[in-house]
């Protein structure tokens, strides 16, 4: 079975030749090597390696590095700026990049944006002509998503982390899947995919979140296997759980068939990308 994971952050540290935005509780640092290095331990072959926002913002520099010395085993994604009036000019360029397989959009509710934002349809028609798929990170803004999916019914979207706000630090919140029925809901645009990442610091319960997968049973039958992608968003997940534990429990559930395990961790990302791993 080829596991692919569909949202890893790496980084190295925050140095002045490329200083951090923010700190945030992570690691001092997670190079592309040392993400390789887990990714080997548990069996992981490839992943979708995202320029972290919050250390990076709009800066996919690092990306591109990692990608360069590890090109088997990652592609990469960069977060795009609304508010750049040139955004469709750096969509293309992104396009021309080695390993450059999508681009990504932070629906923030703080940054108080309308479904007509002019920046966000720059970069949804761009996204359009240049044939990249866009990662959305609209938790705690569903509303907005579903609006912009409406409106772009020729731009296909990639849920980040199911659409459910996740913890950086346990406990879980006390109703983690309270927004499911929203998230369902947008299983009927049939452009959209989902990534099931950082599902495992949504439990309740200890190790192996035995909890999650009722909610997660849903969302299989709302979207289909084959449009849903498994990933552990590492290292921003790294206070709650560590890398062996938000992959071990998708391997070794009884919850998931063969077939549905080779979909869901692997087969879904590859089709949703057009991205497979090579191990050399």
């Amino acid at each position: 079975m080829l596991i692919i994971d569909s949202q890893v952050h790496a980084y190295e540290a925050n140095t002045p030749r490329r200083p951090w935005h923010s700190v945030p509780n992570w690691p001092d640092h997670v190079t592309g090597d040392e993400m390789v290095a887990a990714m080997d331990k548990v069996g992981v072959d490839g992943a979708i390696f995202i320029s972290p926002f919050s250390l990076y913002r709009y800066d996919g520099s690092y990306a591109v590095e990692v990608q360069r010395a590890h090109p088997g085993r990652f592609a990469i994604i960069k977060p795009v700026d609304p508010d750049d009036p040139a955004v469709a000019d750096v969509v293309a360029e992104w396009k021309n990049t080695p390993g450059a397989v999508a681009i990504r959009i932070m629906l923030t509710e703080e940054a108080g944006r309308a479904p007509d934002d002019p920046g966000l349809e720059r970069i949804l028609r761009a996204a359009v002509r240049y044939d990249f798929p866009v990662n959305i990170l609209c938790w705690g803004s569903l509303d907005l998503g579903a609006a912009l999916m409406a409106r772009h019914p020729d731009t296909r979207f990639i849920i980040d982390h199911l659409g459910l706000m996740q913890p950086r630090v346990p406990p879980a919140p006390p109703q983690p899947w309270a927004d499911l029925p929203k998230v369902l809901a947008l299983a009927k645009f049939p452009n959209v995919m989902i990534k099931v990442s950082g599902a495992c610091t949504l439990s309740r319960e200890p190790y192996p979140f035995p909890d999650i997968w009722d909610p997660l049973a849903r969302v299989f039958d709302a979207w289909g296997f084959e449009r849903c992608l498994w990933g552990t968003d590492w290292t921003r997940a790294f206070a709650v759980v560590n890398y062996e534990q938000a992959t071990k429990p998708f391997v070794e559930t009884d919850r998931l068939s063969d077939s549905e395990r080779a979909m869901l961790m692997g087969g879904a990302c590859a089709k949703a990308y057009g991205w497979s791993p090579q191990k050399s």
